[in-house]
């Protein structure tokens, strides 16, 4: 990898990073708990998706869906660039990353929509529930699996640590080729 000689820029605040960590260690510890643990975590990260979501409109800018949401054309385009490896990097989450961002925050949501719906006497023991809490689950485990090979892939492809980015915040200043 390169290193990193520009300096650093602050990009992501500390709600999206402390978010982004309390909804891994939750997505987790749900996994190895049941019963009222189980629960209360998921209410928790119910909490943070909602937060999330909300700061998605209205926080700083590398926060912001409509800093990172591209559409359709230039996510495929973007995909085509990878492919050529002519891909630039993006300062915020590029393309890809963004929708992955999406299809993480509304599985998210599913799994604890139904988790709570499977809480309450109207639901409680109805099959559709807990299969769909379960595919949506088994869905976020390969969601996930994507999104961890992403960061690796572009943490690799332009020679930057998205892991450490998304612990402290910065990342190198945008060059010339890069998307600010």
């Amino acid at each position: 990898m390169p290193q990193d000689s520009k300096p650093a820029v602050k990009v992501w605040d500390p709600l999206v990073r402390i978010g982004h960590w309390t909804i891994v260690a939750g997505v987790i510890t749900t996994w190895f708990t049941r019963g009222k643990w189980h629960e209360w975590i998921g209410y928790t990260v119910l909490a943070v998706i909602t937060v999330r979501i909300i700061w998605g409109w209205v926080g700083s800018r590398y926060a912001r869906f409509a800093q990172f949401v591209h559409s359709p054309a230039d996510t495929l385009r973007y995909g085509k660039q990878i492919l050529a490896h002519q891909e630039p990097r993006h300062l915020g989450h590029n393309p890809l990353g963004g929708w992955m961002i999406v299809a993480l925050l509304i599985t998210l949501f599913g799994i604890c929509g139904t988790g709570w719906l499977y809480t309450t006497e109207k639901f409680w023991g109805v099959e559709w529930v807990e299969e769909l809490h379960e595919k949506l689950t088994y869905t976020l485990f390969g969601l996930v699996a994507l999104h961890v090979g992403g960061v690796i892939f572009s943490s690799w492809r332009h020679g930057e640590n998205l892991v450490a980015a998304m612990i402290h915040g910065r990342k190198r200043a945008p060059g010339e080729r890069d998307v600010a």
